[in-house]
């Protein structure tokens, strides 16, 4: 591929494909806001159900979702299950999606 081809599609298809479903499994306000909650650091399937007032079992099927993503890990100990974001670049396009945010409703002008 050249450089000028390069220029016009500066990625795959199929990374753009890749792309498009990390967003429609971020577009949910729920799925969202377990993300921010991870945001602050690890915690178990029931302490997230409890912050969130959902049922531990409606919090396991978006944290399934999150997972299938790549966006958030788990990880056992004894029966209980902890999660938390899976990267730096995650809790980066976290912060990066609520500056934006946040800087259009005016609340943290660059």
């Amino acid at each position: 591929m050249s450089c000028e081809e390069q220029a016009e599609f500066p990625i795959s298809p199929e990374t753009a494909s890749t792309m498009a479903r990390t967003f429609q499994v971020l577009a949910d306000p729920t799925r969202v806001r377990i993300l921010a909650i991870l945001s602050q650091g690890e915690l178990s399937v029931g302490s997230l159900a409890e912050r969130l007032q959902m049922s531990p079992s409606a919090v396991s099927h978006q944290l399934r979702l999150l997972r299938q993503r790549r966006l958030v890990r788990r990880r056992r100990e004894g029966k209980r299950v902890f999660y938390t974001l899976d990267d730096d670049h995650v809790h980066a396009l976290f912060r990066d999606a609520l500056d934006h945010i946040e800087e259009q409703k005016g609340t943290n002008p660059k």
